[in-house]
């Protein structure tokens, strides 16, 4: 009986081999929307930890900063994604000291891609200055999107009559029904849900963010025409970067993101051929001012573990900085 289980031992770890042995952890990412690209990052993820030993569970989420809270505390969850100006607003700003203690200790594991600010509208809006006066939807209250909207219109003094707290899909069922005037997303084209929720029929419009004042603040970029069945031009707009994060973990989680982390870089151009479309523009070297990269990871990676220089300016760190602060002392 001895003899034929350890026959049966050898067997198996000759099946699975080392690196699948080595590798073999339960981990979760906490991404955004089911109808959102973080989400859809987060598949891709899952599949690829699938083939190489790591059981990814993936998990929606109402927006950014809860994320930030289940890298902490919520049980499985060891990374997530954010995008880079909340993590800069909960990091320096944000008046919650738990929440500010939480991120001192958040860590980046990759960049990873420009996120597009969406703004869909009825037909007659033409750019952003025509919001002033509109009722606008701009996502629940501590999501991405709800927090860079906030800053758009601080930093280009246009006042909406009210800016609606609702999540995307409420806000696209409000918008077809006149209810509402436009309503924003912050999410990496092509969006599931303006691919999948919008017709030509619908008369709605993605609308050019242009102005100045928002110009000096984030990067523009362009949605190619027909990225939407219905969006015939290409459209001018600004974007944030999307960040993986996780926690300053020690001992398990801490090899198990390095792990994570090993795959994904390794095996970064399955992801392009069979991932989302944004797995193209991704630059795992990207140089992110002011964001240092988890150790754990850089291990794995083989990578030098010291500390790059801090910058010297709030607006090198991230170029909404002062805006934020502006927007808080209201």
């Amino acid at each position: 009986m001895l003899r034929s289980l350890l026959i049966s031992v050898v067997a198996l770890s000759l099946t699975v081999g080392p690196v699948a042995l080595a590798l073999a952890a339960d981990m979760g990412v906490m991404t955004g929307s089911e109808k959102g690209t973080y989400y859809q990052f987060g598949l891709n993820l899952q599949a690829l930890g699938k083939s190489n030993g790591i059981n990814l569970s993936v998990y929606p989420s109402k927006g950014s900063v809860e994320n930030i809270y289940a890298v902490y505390q919520r049980p499985g969850v060891q990374v997530g994604i954010v995008q880079s100006d909340v993590l800069a607003f909960v990091a320096k700003v944000q008046t919650d000291q738990t929440l500010q203690r939480i991120a001192k200790k958040i860590k980046m594991v990759f960049p990873l891609y420009n996120e597009e600010v969406h703004l869909l509208a009825r037909k007659g809006i033409a750019s952003f200055d025509d919001l002033a006066g509109k009722r606008v939807a701009i996502g629940r209250e501590g999501s991405g999107t709800y927090l860079t909207v906030r800053l758009l219109f601080k930093v280009s003094e246009v006042a909406p009559r009210e800016m609606v707290l609702i999540d995307t899909d409420g806000a696209l069922a409000e918008l077809r029904a006149g209810r509402i005037d436009a309503m924003f997303f912050v999410a990496g084209y092509p969006v599931r849900l303006l691919a999948e929720g919008v017709a030509a029929a619908d008369n709605l419009v993605l609308v050019p963010i242009t102005n100045k004042d928002i110009a000096e603040f984030y990067p523009s970029v362009t949605i190619p025409a027909n990225t939407y069945a219905w969006q015939p031009e290409p459209v001018q707009t600004v974007a944030v970067k999307a960040v993986l994060v996780s926690f300053d973990y020690r001992r398990g989680d801490c090899d198990n993101v390095g792990r994570l982390a090993q795959v994904l870089s390794t095996n970064f151009e399955w992801l392009t051929k069979n991932g989302h479309p944004k797995w193209k523009t991704v630059n795992l070297e990207f140089p992110l001012k002011g964001w240092e990269q988890y150790d754990c990871v850089k291990k794995y990676l083989n990578k030098p573990t010291a500390k790059a220089a801090s910058p010297q300016k709030s607006s090198e760190i991230n170029p909404v900085m002062d805006a934020i602060r502006e927007m808080l002392r209201e």
